[in-house]
């Protein structure tokens, strides 16, 4: 069949560009070889957050006599937990499938492929039928990094080692579990099952956690998980995957951490192969779609929205690149800008971020100063947070004195950071800021009560 326009992959890039394309007009096919939805839906951002909640009405029940709230025999049934997981992502996804058919998308479950060009447009196969179409959305997403360790391999194929995808899949939750990456899906699923009763070890090859995010905010993060008892090895290189262990070097030294399952959450890489890419020429850069900031790839009618693309591997980045995408096909002047995308991890604390820090601005040639703040500033978080050591930080230009970035440790984080994301954004100096009337008491109080701090 002809279509105005196919994509390829049904994750937030790809169902959220086919609804965009569909509603304004465009006849779009969409193809998704695996459920819709995607990785975020399915195995990632929805899933991990209906645990965590999970986890953190436990841990507030656990804790509740700091608050003059006592209770007994408390615990948690994971497997109770992962049936509610399944149910709120079958309901969502549902809720994606109706969006996609109200919009007049064709939804098609299969793996999709490139087969080349003619005078009709591109041609892509899926189940043994060919569709052509004039325009392509390539949104396949990302896929788990898998290192070529020695025993990495054999210890998937007999499920001792586990990807974000299998992890989420648990009925019974493990005795002890390593995980390797201290990143955000590693960070993630380290604190659910820590609250629940696993020993947790995380093995970082980094000398911190959370990557890039503010140094001073990670290492805090890292304390106050370790309080919990959370094992952090950190400068550490995973030398082998052992029968129940994982075997490390630190410091010139061969060490041992045992456990009954492994997570490996070390970074994702772009689902670009057997795509067919190479047959209408697709540049690609390190297995990634190379794109410019309309979304546009080096072949006229070619589009790549999401992880594929590898600049922004976050969901909600996904979003708006398609609707960029979406907005190029159709005419509509727009661009993607990246400057402002936030950034969390759903800890407890939440640790959440956007723009420049203290590190990156100086990297980037920005003079800034720094607005530090302990969130007992905020009435609403000392209220709710007995004993809590969050902070917050505003990160302001010299001379302009333009918002450049925020980060804070603190519930609600990731709540109150896209505030400062419009700032961000919008370029909005001190003064403006203080003018904003916030709700009181809210937790992101914290920003006006930096912006005023900072003179």
């Amino acid at each position: 069949m002809q279509y105005d326009l196919i994509v390829l992959g049904g994750g937030p890039a790809g169902y959220l560009g086919a609804e965009r394309a569909g509603a304004a007009g465009l006849s779009v096919l969409c193809i998704e070889k695996g459920s819709v939805g995607g990785v975020c839906l399915n195995e990632g951002c929805i899933p991990t957050k209906t645990l965590l909640y999970s986890a953190k009405l436990y841990d507030g029940a656990k804790h509740g006599e700091k608050y003059g709230v006592s209770a007994q025999g408390l615990a948690v049934d994971h497997a109770k937990v992962v049936a509610r997981k399944n149910k709120v992502v079958k309901l969502l996804v549902g809720g994606v499938k109706a969006a996609l058919k109200q919009n007049g998308v064709t939804l098609i479950e299969g793996e999709g492929r490139i087969e080349g060009r003619d005078e009709n447009g591109f041609r892509v196969s899926v189940n043994g039928e060919t569709h052509t179409a004039g325009k392509l959305l390539i949104a396949t997403g990302s896929a788990p990094a898998v290192p070529p360790i020695p025993g990495l391999k054999e210890g998937m194929e007999r499920g001792f080692v586990l990807t974000n995808r299998e992890i989420l899949a648990l009925t019974e939750a493990p005795e002890r579990l390593v995980v390797i990456g201290g990143g955000v899906i590693g960070l993630e699923m380290a604190s659910y099952f820590n609250s629940i009763g696993s020993a947790v070890t995380v093995v970082e090859m980094l000398d911190h956690i959370a990557g890039e995010n503010d140094a001073e905010l990670t290492a805090l993060l890292q304390k106050n998980y370790e309080k919990k008892g959370v094992r952090f090895i950190l400068s550490a290189r995973v030398t082998e995957l052992a029968e129940g262990g994982v075997c490390y070097e630190k410091d010139g030294e061969a060490c041992r951490v045992d456990a009954d399952k492994v997570l490996l959450s070390i970074g994702r890489r772009a689902n670009t192969a057997g795509l067919g890419l190479e047959t209408i020429g697709v540049e690609l850069a390190r297995g990634a779609v190379v794109t410019d900031l309309h979304m546009r790839t080096n072949v006229p009618g070619v589009y790549a929205a999401g992880d594929v693309n590898g600049k922004s591997m976050l969901a909600h980045t996904a979003y708006r690149e398609a609707e960029v995408a979406v907005n190029d096909m159709l005419g509509i002047a727009d661009e993607m800008r990246y400057g402002a995308v936030p950034s969390v991890v759903y800890t407890n604390p939440e640790l959440a971020s956007v723009g420049e820090t203290e590190a990156t601005a100086k990297r980037n040639g920005l003079d800034v100063t720094t607005v530090k703040l302990p969130m007992r500033f905020s009435g609403r978080y000392l209220a709710e947070n007995e004993g809590g050591d969050g902070i917050a930080k505003l990160v302001v230009e010299r001379g302009s004195q333009r918002v450049v970035g925020m980060q804070a440790l603190a519930n609600y984080a990731s709540e109150f950071i896209s505030t400062a994301a419009v700032f961000v954004e919008t370029g909005m100096t001190l003064a403006q800021v203080k003018k904003i009337i916030f709700p009181h008491p809210t937790v992101g109080e914290i920003i006006r009560e930096a912006a005023w701090q900072a003179e």
